[in-house]
């Protein structure tokens, strides 16, 4: 269809939603949330050399975030510094309405077995399989789920239960377009009980999923719906059970939805919500067999919770499993490896992976995002999904949430909320295409600005380094560090962890140029290792910088990952040095 006759259905359906409205469909309350886990973040540092501090964990829709950055350089314990420290002098700022469903509609079909491994397996690398479906058979759908190019989605003016109280078809179109343009090929939205009237849907708020689903179908985006978000009422899986069945009914044999997570970060320890998806699963199996299904739980339970899952739901198993990851992107291959072994024969998809660019650097999200993205393919997780595609605006998150008081929630997006993209956006982009994202969003000449730059200080109260002009070996600009003290633990340095995965046995390269004027103390590189759990296993480190003045020196490290690494730093080090020292060209590999 056209643009312009995109733009005349959306007007028609529009005005469709307005007449359902004024006939007595009532405009659903804002539901109240319960608590959920923290998605933490790093403040960035300046170069007044503010020195390292822990992000207090706020409450957040989303599971745990990154946690604490690996110590490095030394068997001391280090400060948690998720906090990205840009190396800079300066901070710049960066369709159709469905039938209502009548219980004669539910088809008695017998419950499948979840597809396995066996169907239609993630590829590592190649092109992209794309998600849109001429059919919509359980095996056809989960064989697009296990690589969808997936985009988590809130429209930036009106998030969580607010997209569908303050509905725009207009304003979603123009997102769905953006993110197509980045090459997704799947969204995921969730839907309110609460907002869409239970137990029984409202005629207008069906007619308003009905019109996501042409919208998102009209840019070549296929749907998978969440259910059962900010919702707690597990003694009532009767009515839970029919307004899933009204919801999904019109979509059962429909291609343009993909797939049906049943609960968004699902509690396996809550026993009360498991006994619920005990009984509500086979009624929605029996109502959508051909539509696979799927709980999420948060980064906080993570591996283990997907664990949880399958011992608990054994009796009523599940088509795949959805991990949401916010841990440290480091370390991500070791983590994903750890949830695919907790799920077993189980597929798993990454529902949701991100960082806040609210108190950190675009440079970092940007870095963030490429770590999970290569970690995922080595792994063979074939769909990686971010959160979210939009930052929010002021005002977009229901103020009754306590998402709404937490600001790193508002800044998860790929792109700002004006609509200009933010670096993380072409790392997706890259991805997306089926092509390997590099180290160049490492930002290894210091070239970058400082809201694009992902280095991140250590020992940052000894001296830190700042983003110069004042001398480069190549560029404009490079990393100089000044009047520097250090500590028993080590030397004040600036950090960066590779977009390639670590694993034990491989053979490691870094190198950068350095060069020094009346410089003392020591001035050196080094590649520090961490074990899964982040413990320091050791490091291996360059020669020394001559002292006094001198001009551009390469230092260099070749070393072998330990037994048991599953993250590494490289570290640009410069301590007691009361002259000043540069960095350029820094090489990773």
């Amino acid at each position: 269809m056209s643009l312009a006759g995109r733009r005349a259905a959306i007007l028609a359906s529009s005005l469709l939603l307005s007449v359902l409205a004024q006939t007595g469909a009532a405009e659903a309350a804002t539901p109240t949330p319960t608590p959920t886990p923290a998605k933490k973040t790093g403040t960035p540092v300046t170069k007044t050399a503010t020195p390292v501090t822990k992000t207090p964990t706020p409450v957040t829709k989303t599971s745990t975030p990154v946690t604490k950055t690996p110590t490095p350089v030394t068997k001391t314990s280090t400060p948690a510094t998720k906090t990205p420290t840009p190396v800079t002098k300066t901070s710049t700022p960066a369709t159709k309405t469905p039938t209502p469903v009548t219980k004669t509609s539910t088809p008695a079909t017998k419950t499948p077995t979840p597809v396995t491994k066996t169907s239609t397996p993630a590829t590592k690398t190649g092109t992209p399989v794309k998600a849109t479906l001429k059919d919509a058979t359980l095996v056809t759908r989960l064989g697009a789920v296990k690589v969808a190019k997936t985009i988590n989605y809130y429209p930036s003016n009106a998030g969580w239960s607010a997209m569908w109280t303050s509905f725009d078809p207009a304003k979603i179109e123009a997102d769905l377009a953006r993110a197509k343009a980045l090459g997704a090929d799947n969204v995921r939205v969730i839907v309110f009980p609460t907002a869409f009237g239970y137990p029984t849907p409202k005629a207008d708020y069906a007619a308003k999923l009905s019109k996501f689903v042409s919208v998102a179908d009209g840019q070549g985006l296929t749907v998978k719906l969440t259910l059962f978000d900010w919702w707690a009422a597990y003694t009532d899986a009767t009515g839970s059970a029919n307004w899933a069945k009204a919801v999904l009914t019109p979509y059962a044999n429909d291609p343009r939805v993909l797939s049906v997570e049943v609960q968004n970060e699902f509690d396996p320890t809550d026993a009360k919500a498991v006994a619920w998806a005990r009984q509500i699963i086979p009624s929605i199996r029996a109502a959508v067999p051909a539509m696979p299904l799927t709980l999420s739980v948060s980064g906080t339970a993570g591996a283990n919770g997907l664990a949880q899952i399958r011992s608990a739901l054994a009796a009523t198993p599940l088509d795949y499993l959805d991990f949401h990851f916010y841990g440290n992107s480091e370390r991500a291959l070791a983590e994903i490896r750890k949830a695919q072994g907790a799920a077993g024969p189980v597929p798993i998809v990454i529902g949701e992976t991100g960082l806040s660019t609210a108190t950190g650097t675009e440079g970092e999200q940007a870095g963030y995002l490429a770590r999970v993205f290569q970690a995922a393919r080595a792994a063979g997780v074939g769909s990686v999904a971010p959160w979210t595609l939009s930052d929010f605006s002021n005002g977009a998150i229901p103020a009754n949430s306590a998402v709404s008081r937490i600001p790193a929630q508002y800044k998860f997006g790929l792109y700002r909320a004006d609509g200009t993209a933010k670096a993380a956006a072409a790392v997706v982009k890259t991805y997306w295409a089926g092509q390997s994202v590099t180290n160049s969003v490492l930002d290894l000449g210091f070239e970058a600005t400082a809201t694009n730059s992902p280095w991140r200080p250590y020992l940052a109260e000894e001296g830190v380094a700042e983003r110069t002009s004042d001398a480069a070996r190549t560029g404009t600009w490079s990393a100089k560090f000044s009047d520097t003290t250090r500590t028993d633990g080590g030397l004040p340095s600036i950090r960066i962890s590779p977009i390639t995965p670590v694993q034990p046995g491989q053979k490691w390269h870094a190198e950068a140029w350095a060069k020094g004027q009346n410089a003392t103390g020591a001035t050196e590189i080094a590649l520090s290792w961490f074990d899964a759990n982040d413990k320091w296993l050791g490091q291996a480190t360059s020669k020394r910088l001559a002292t006094g003045t001198t001009g551009w020196t390469r230092l260099t490290v070749d070393t072998t990952a330990p037994a048991g690494a599953a993250s590494v730093q490289l570290h640009l080090k410069s301590g007691d040095n009361r002259g000043s020292v540069w960095f350029d060209d820094v090489t990773l590999s």
